[in-house]
């Protein structure tokens, strides 16, 4: 008997379809021993050395499989192909502790009866190199994080945490928000026009292009007196055709989906945060029930920097194409693309579905909503690259009179190809047909003001853009990074989901930059990133590069220690405890500055910062249901909440309401939101009570319990069934 180990019991079951009856699948879930999370866990001393342990969650599973790994004659490690999957098989390697010539690797990009055989005709040793790389990775987070989080402890608030590439992404977005605020908008103002062919009613629109021979910038006509002085010239003015230009271009489609290009796109078309793609789409890894068919893998592995794609899949992709929209549509030769990103595996493939010839229609039935979009997004992207290009016809036409000069824009598409499959274009922008020395009739002419408009706030999609962009993190941590922001309470989402940061992130951000520039600079970890990828390559040892980062970041720590109290009491100079007499610190509190005695435990006095003041309270739309006042949002304790206008002869208030975006299972109905208790307790509960009455103490997840239907509640290292007489767990993946 022959055992192979993946990850998830998920990944066994579809597994399992392709294996005789020589074989036996478990998974180990997910990490199955890591650093301790009671103390450092690395010998900082003796070459970093780090020391692992088995939770005691995961005992049960290790005895299992040691006991199956006795009886096997040969131990197959099936974890993913990633460095991940590499330290994963390679910590089950040291806990199994067998002979290594029973212990093999097999690699696979997806779960097909080909790719599983294939994986199994060809097992390969352990790849140290990978395990090193991911080694280094771990220890220089459990370094930065456990050694820096106690300082914000200390010198913020407790229960914070700074993290190598998290605390990077935290500037990016604190950063873009400052900008934000000091954005200075400026007025422009452009002259538009409504003209039509004399003798039609087919209107068309156009903007002024030149002026007195000058062509016009976007800046260029800054107040209403310059327009109106143009605008009186026009009064009487007979327009015909200037020049009439079309172009033809030919517009290939986009590549195949790596993991960046699928989260972004996924925020854009289909509104997911990077989670929720991540989690989507390692579902459609991993294997969907699919009626008679069984359990089966519908897309190739989701974290990828490559944009390969099989020969296999190219040929049934063509065959899909000419069968369904005919020989136009199919290549002479197949498309290749070339991929952008310097530590991209080349022999790995980008996201694709498993079998071109699988539409979504075809699975529709047995899919969820949004995993069903997911997949035809996956599938409609891979597919169209195989298509021909769309050919487009612009059209620019000039309606001149003296020295005015407006240019209306028109196009259209003259064979769609891949648009066919893959619609990305804007809509048909049609113009009548105009030829040069047409009368033109101006129906309308007037002039618009405008305002700059500051930089966007980051949504999923540009900040994963931005991250690859400067190369701060890989394909396997985008969406932890951003869940972890917001889960840390760094960072919301507005109303349009972009993310914000809250009054907390400013102060950790801007300790971070001042006294610990290196640690949250773009230049500086994108090199730590370069030199993990060397290290998977076999290009560098990874003791030297602990060795390199750490000297220098602890004893900097040592010394901003110090440093940092000393700015608290000058900041708070002349400034006494009002109990004990002891001199006041500067300390930061969820929502903003605050004093707090320095001799504290033994002395726990606060008071506000002097001439900090309570924001004023803001204006809602919202009627008070007691009295009939406006409701006006203040900032307590726990964060805002509405309070009645008419205070303090109404005394009436009401949370706000902080959506999970999770529908509640038992009336189907609401939403869960987040609430507190009394004492400030935060527990989750439906918005439609008392009609409703469930509440849970964990927070509700997107994910479905696959037994149920139940939403997972998020704990510590595991996800729980959220339905009471359900036991169904998984753990947390460590990304």
């Amino acid at each position: 008997m022959q055992l192979v180990i993946v990850e998830s019991p998920t990944k066994a079951k579809t597994i399992t379809r392709f294996l005789g009856k020589g074989f036996k699948v478990l998974a180990s879930f997910g990490h199955i021993r890591d650093l301790p999370k009671s103390k450092l866990g690395v010998d900082t001393e003796q070459g970093f050395e780090p020391t692992y342990s088995i939770p005691v969650k995961s005992r049960p599973k290790v005895k299992e499989l040691k006991e199956a790994a006795k009886k096997a004659t040969q131990v197959l490690f099936a974890t993913d192909e990633d460095r991940e999957g590499e330290a994963i098989s390679w910590h089950l390697a040291q806990i199994l502790d067998e002979d290594p010539k029973k212990l093999k690797r097999i690699t696979f990009h997806e779960i097909t009866q080909e790719a599983i055989d294939e994986a199994i005709k060809n097992p390969r040793e352990l790849d140290q190199r990978l395990v090193d790389a991911q080694q280094a990775r771990r220890i220089l987070d459990r370094l930065v994080g456990y050694e820096l989080s106690p300082l914000l402890w200390r010198k913020i608030q407790r229960g914070l945490s700074a993290g190598r590439v998290q605390s990077v992404a935290l500037r990016l977005i604190v950063e873009r928000e400052r900008e934000i605020k000091d954005f200075k908008p400026e007025e422009y103002w452009s002259i538009e026009g409504q003209f039509a062919k004399t003798g039609t009613e087919d209107v068309f629109e156009a903007k002024l292009h030149t002026w007195k021979g000058k062509t016009l910038d976007k800046m260029e006509l800054k107040n209403k007196d310059q327009v109106d002085k143009i605008l009186e010239q026009f009064q009487k003015a007979s327009w015909n055709v200037g020049e009439v230009k079309e172009k033809d271009r030919t517009v290939n489609p986009p590549p195949p989906f790596t993991t960046s290009t699928l989260q972004q796109t996924a925020n854009n078309r289909l509104g997911f945060t990077s989670k929720q793609t991540m989690t989507l789409a390692q579902k459609l890894y991993e294997g969907i029930e699919l009626g008679k068919e069984g359990h089966v893998g519908l897309i190739t592995y989701m974290r990828t920097d490559s944009q390969n794609l099989s020969n296999k899949f190219i040929s049934e992709s063509t065959d899909y194409v000419e069968d369904t929209y005919g020989k136009n549509y199919t290549l002479e030769k197949p498309r290749s693309y070339k991929t952008k990103s310097k530590a991209a595996q080349e022999a790995h493939e980008a996201i694709r579905p498993t079998d071109a010839r699988r539409s979504p229609d075809d699975v529709a039935p047995y899919m969820e909503a949004n995993l069903l979009k997911l997949y035809r997004l996956i599938w409609q992207r891979a597919v169209a690259t195989q298509m021909a290009a769309a050919k487009m016809r612009s059209t620019s036409v000039d309606i001149v009179a003296g020295e005015a000069s407006f240019r209306a824009t028109g196009q259209r598409v003259a064979f769609d190809g891949y648009l066919k499959l893959y619609p990305d274009q804007d809509k048909d922008r049609f113009l009548p047909e105009l030829k040069q020395g047409n009368a033109v009739d101006a129906k309308q002419i007037e002039g618009k003001q405008h305002f700059t408009e500051p930089p966007a706030r980051y949504s999923d999609a540009t900040l994963v853009k931005r991250l690859e962009e400067d190369e701060i993190g890989r394909p396997s941590t985008y969406a932890s990074i951003i869940s972890t922001l917001i889960d840390r309470g760094y960072v919301d989402r507005d109303e349009r989901k972009r993310l914000f940061p809250q009054e907390i992130a400013y102060d950790v951000n801007d300790l971070l930059v001042k006294h610990f520039p290196d640690v949250v600079d773009l230049e500086f970890t994108a090199r730590l990133e370069t030199s993990l990828d060397k290290i998977a390559s076999g290009e560098m040892n990874w003791r030297p590069l602990l060795e390199a980062f750490y000297r220098p970041f602890h004893a900097n720590l040592e010394k901003q220690e110090e440093e940092i109290t000393k700015e608290a009491f000058k900041e708070a100079e002349g400034e006494t405890c009002d109990k004990c007499g002891s001199a006041m610190m500067v300390k930061h509190g969820r929502f903003g500055k605050f004093l707090a005695c320095s001799n504290y435990p033994e002395c726990k006095n606060t008071k506000p910062m002097k001439g900090e003041e309570p924001p004023e309270p803001e204006p809602t739309d919202e009627k008070c249901d007691k009295c009939g006042s406006m409701m006006v949002k203040k900032v307590g304790r726990f964060g805002p909440f509405l309070a009645c206008s008419a205070y303090p002869d109404c005394k009436n208030i009401k949370g706000i309401e902080k959506g999970t975006g999770v529908t509640c299972p038992k009336c189907e109905k609401g939403e869960i939101i987040e609430k507190r208790t009394k004492k400030g307790k935060i527990f989750y509960s439906c918005n439609r009570y008392p009609d409703c009455d469930q509440a849970f103490w964990d927070k509700p997840t997107e994910e479905k319990c696959p037994e149920d239907g139940w939403p997972l509640l998020e704990k510590k290292t595991k996800f729980l069934c959220s339905k009471e007489d359900c036991k169904y767990s998984k753990p947390k993946d460590e990304a």
